[in-house]
């Protein structure tokens, strides 16, 4: 039932209304600049031991491949298994840390470009309002320059499609994030199911 409510949690990501107090922040999702570690990891919390233990080469080097999203959850399942033969809950919390940094950490970066993509798009949008300006105006004018208004129209026709097709684009860039919390809980789940009783 705990499970069943931390994944409603996550979930709640992608039905939740956007923040339009954040300007930065283009998407429908809720900003959450970072992932709290209790709401995808149900073992023991970490101590400085466990923070020492994650940070030794065999540990980082397993964290590694496990944030990697081409890996598939269930042969990181699999390499997560291997690594538990023989381990403390202690050595397996420390796994679960590590990975987490890495995950939140590309989270992190993944949401500080949505955030210029925003700033660019807001750009893009400003410059095709000052182009059907101008050309309002020019085509006002007593005497328009065609030759002006024709090199207007096409820029402005493509400033549009980039515009559109980055809008689009948009809806999966926003799911990023999302993704990335659904890894962290199931890799989270995953180590948890290998702790000593």
């Amino acid at each position: 039932m705990k499970r069943l409510a931390l994944m409603a949690m996550l979930m709640a990501g992608t039905a939740g209304a956007a923040d339009f107090s954040d300007p930065d922040w283009p998407c429908i999702q809720r900003k959450q600049p970072h992932l709290s570690l209790g709401s995808v990891w149900s073992g023991p919390l970490p101590d400085a031991a466990v923070e020492e233990l994650a940070k030794a080469p065999e540990v980082q080097a397993l964290a590694q491949r496990l944030e990697q999203r081409r890996l598939p959850v269930e042969e990181a399942e699999a390499l997560i298994a291997e690594f538990a033969q023989g381990k403390d809950a202690q050595q397996m919390a420390a796994l679960y840390l590590a990975t987490f940094e890495r995950i939140d950490a590309l989270r992190s970066r993944v949401m500080n470009g949505i955030a210029r993509y925003a700033h660019k798009q807001e750009a893009l949008d400003a410059q095709i309002d000052e182009r059907r300006a101008e050309m309002s105006k020019l085509e006002a004018a007593d005497a328009p320059d065609f030759d002006r208004i024709d090199a207007l129209e096409e820029q402005l026709d493509w400033d549009t499609r980039v515009f559109r097709d980055r809008q689009q684009s948009l809806t999966y860039v926003c799911e990023t994030p999302v993704i990335l919390e659904q890894r962290a809980f199931a890799l989270g789940r995953a180590v948890a199911a290998h702790l000593p009783e």
